[in-house]
């Protein structure tokens, strides 16, 4: 494939009757500091310049930076923002030193988090709005007849559900529609295909497919600058970390063999090999921007997908044993 050139990118309708979005989305974590630190200005020419190209999903959440992203994403919707199709996660809760202080669901609190995010994201509706993790606290129920009250406001124009088992899915989409449900899923974590995936298809729920480059372990980044939460992930560090980077120097070579750079390769497989899902990519920059759209092109031919999973075996949790806990899509 010639990188140099660039595809127009396919797109699908989330959920039986949400918005329609391009299969490549675009992630907004890092424009709130968790990958070091923000130029904001670049950030909000970044977002500027995907949707220009049609990379109409964003997703950010009111925790990243504090509210951080939000603003940054706000700023780039102003002229913008028919273009867009905004997802918003809440729930997670953070101190003035960055520390995160646990999560809250509860229906008051859904309401508080909404009139924040509306404020800094300068705007009248958020199109898919999505607790950020379950809230055991609070009964599924709960929650989703809170979101259900704010569609019939609207305040936000559907739900969307993050890192929830099955069973969860099941119970959610009973109560109201659901669009998609964002879950982890790369070649370093393919623990949705075994009843996750089936059970969203039979659903009609779609997914939106966060770290597709296992936060950059695919591509080859590694954590450096001061505050890049990578550093405290399993599959970076220890044993495990190193590891992971011979599976890394294997990988790179099978990508070198067929003329792509890794992020095509493990891009391209998420998309083959999940035809109707949306990779969700986070990026800091055009340049980074630049490389994913290059990346997008026809999907890989069963055999070189085949061939991948053959050279890569990783090792090492998604998140430290605190945080898995907390997952309801890991149990």
């Amino acid at each position: 494939m010639n990188t140099t050139e660039t595809h127009e990118i396919d797109t699908v309708t989330l959920g039986q009757a949400g918005p329609r979005v391009a299969r490549l989305a675009l992630g907004c974590m890092g424009f709130g500091g968790m990958y070091g630190p923000v130029d904001e200005a670049e950030g909000v020419a970044t977002i500027q310049e995907a949707l220009d190209a049609g990379i109409n999903l964003v997703d950010t959440g009111d925790f990243y930076g504090m509210g951080q992203s939000e603003a940054i994403v706000g700023r780039a919707l102003k002229g913008r923002r028919d273009k867009a199709v905004l997802s918003v996660k809440f729930g997670a809760m953070r101190g003035p030193d960055g520390q995160w202080l646990g999560y809250d669901a509860r229906p008051v609190a859904i309401k508080n988090f909404l009139a924040y995010s509306l404020k800094r994201l300068g705007v009248e509706a958020v199109d898919i709005y999505r607790p950020a993790r379950l809230d055991p606290a609070v009964p599924l129920e709960d929650v989703m007849g809170t979101l259900k009250d704010l569609v019939a406001a609207g305040y936000i124009k559907h739900i969307g559900l993050s890192e929830l088992g099955a069973a969860r899915v099941a119970e959610a989409a009973a109560i109201h529609p659901v669009t998609d449900l964002q879950i982890e899923y790369s070649l370093a974590s393919r623990r949705p295909e075994e009843t996750l995936f089936p059970t969203l298809r039979r659903l009609g729920v779609s997914a939106t497919l966060y770290g597709v480059l296992s936060r950059g372990l695919l591509s080859g980044s590694q954590p450096a600058a001061h505050g890049d939460f990578r550093a405290h992930l399993p599959r970076f560090s220890g044993d495990a970390g190193r590891h992971n980077r011979e599976v890394v120097a294997r990988f790179s070579a099978l990508a070198a063999q067929h003329g792509l750079r890794p992020v095509d390769l493990a891009l391209g497989w998420v998309l083959a090999r999940q035809p109707g899902f949306v990779a969700l990519v986070g990026v800091k920059n055009r340049t980074q921007l630049a490389g994913l759209r290059d990346a997008v092109a026809a999907p890989l031919a069963p055999a070189l997908c085949d061939a991948v999973e053959r050279v890569v075996a990783f090792e090492g949790d998604r998140y430290a044993a605190e945080q898995m806990r907390h997952l309801d899509s890991e149990r």
